[in-house]
């Protein structure tokens, strides 16, 4: 058996395992299981980083294999196996096995797996490659729902719900997916803005108070300009919501209200882009809960701007 509990500067895992226990040990259920090694790995390192990085390569085997095999297999230790038990929420080794084993099997038995994790080929004819998408993305779907903490899309529906004034923050692939949140919000009668340039949205963050909500998106919760947009409206006293894939990131450090994404990336699909399915399932949620928080609002909103678009629809039959 191979132990490296000091290939890393001293005491590195064992620091990390303590510090994800003191942040509090997530309740993990066997849905999600392998979403929410994903999200940690992240901020793992050293043998700890390890262990996670072997289980998601080859989930099936570590569901099959003994601590003592687990740890051979990741080059640590069975006591590393135990702390990155206790960092993602499990009691033991065996509650960890059985979480990964239920959810493979499920995978298996939707057809999820199919293609996961292959590299697309220049040969491969359309139909595998869509077989690939639709199972990445039916598995992320499954994984942020198994993530996502309705309680906190509860609290940002309220918040919202309440809110004079809403700004949305996000860069490139997130300022679209924020783009159609804002989109949404306008048509049910909240005043919603969506800011890309972090110039024009820290003018704007400067200029919201209590009562005001700000949302900044951002998968890996590390995109600077995101975080500055939205601290500096937080400072102002606004309530801050995060969506991310990384719940423990800097922008999620600072958001009051926390919104977790899972991603399954591709071949030209990385977490970025194959985050973009499920952050708009997530703020289609919250964009429901704040229209039935507002149902007469919304509902007399919603149909005045649909009539007010409606002479721009083409007529049956005619011709261009």
């Amino acid at each position: 058996m191979v132990d490296h509990e000091v290939d890393t500067p001293a005491g590195t895992a064992v620091v990390d395992a303590d510090a994800v226990d003191r942040r509090g040990a997530v309740t993990v259920s066997s849905d999600g299981v392998l979403a929410r090694v994903r999200a940690g790995a992240g901020e793992l390192t050293g043998a700890l980083r390890r262990v996670a990085e072997h289980v998601l390569s080859d989930p099936e085997a570590a569901a099959r294999a003994t601590i003592v095999e687990l740890a051979e297999r990741s080059g640590t230790s069975p006591a590393t196996i135990t702390r990155f038990c206790r960092a993602m929420g499990f009691e033991g080794y065996a509650d960890l096995r059985l979480g990964i084993a239920a959810e493979t099997g499920r995978a298996r038995s939707a057809g999820w797996t199919v293609d996961i994790g292959r590299e697309i080929q220049p040969s491969d004819p359309l139909s595998r490659v869509l077989d690939q998408i639709m199972a990445a993305d039916t598995r992320a779907m499954h994984d942020t729902a198994a993530l996502l903490d309705l309680t906190e899309v509860e609290r940002a529906a309220v918040a919202i719900a309440g809110a004079s004034r809403v700004n949305i923050f996000g860069a490139s692939g997130s300022a679209l997916v924020g783009e159609e949140m804002q989109f949404s919000l306008h048509r049910i009668g909240v005043a919603a803005w969506a800011w890309s340039d972090v110039h024009e949205g820290l003018a704007s963050a400067a200029l919201l108070g209590v009562g005001d909500v700000a949302l900044g998106i951002s998968h890996t919760g590390q995109t600077r300009e995101t975080i500055e947009m939205l601290a500096e409206a937080g400072s102002r006293g606004a309530t801050t919501v995060a969506l991310t894939g990384f719940p423990r990131s800097p922008l999620a450090e600072l958001a009051d209200i926390v919104l977790v994404t899972a991603s399954q990336a591709t071949t030209f699909r990385p977490d970025a882009l194959s985050a973009r399915h499920p952050q708009l399932v997530v703020l289609d949620l919250l964009y429901i809960a704040v229209a039935q928080r507002t149902h007469d609002r919304a509902h007399a909103a919603f149909r005045r701007t649909a009539q007010a678009v409606d002479g721009h629809k083409a007529e049956k039959g005619a011709t261009s």
